[in-house]
């Protein structure tokens, strides 16, 4: 979805609106899947990336500006723990018992007129 809203800063606010937000690359370089006997599993995934395209435009008393922007987002790390169980048709369940994320570098690149 599109985020719209506003900022107040020392002089004014600021009211912006990113829009057409698109996740164009994913990347998973390590991952692990490990049981956890009688307990669930353990997904940890190390050292992912993705990009992020999007349309933005802001507005204050002063000025306004539109443009593209791309935020890439890297060393993301990621653990987390499911319980695993039988339901009543003895399907298999899920259930997320823990997620921890770590991200180390986000890269933004403005586009605009200004």
């Amino acid at each position: 979805p599109d985020l719209t809203g506003y900022e107040r800063f020392g002089l004014g606010n600021v009211n912006y609106n990113i829009s057409r937000i698109r996740v164009t690359a994913v990347e998973f370089p390590s991952v692990s899947i490990s049981l956890i006997p009688r307990n669930g599993i353990k997904l940890v995934i190390k050292n992912a990336s993705l990009t992020i395209n999007m349309n933005w435009n802001m507005r204050t008393w002063m000025f306004k500006d539109s443009g593209r922007s791309t935020v890439y987002i890297s060393k993301v790390f990621v653990t987390a723990t499911f319980s695993t169980s039988l339901d009543s048709t003895g399907h298999t369940s899920l259930s997320l018992n823990s997620c921890r994320t770590t991200t180390g570098d986000t890269d933004i690149k403005l586009n605009g007129r200004s």
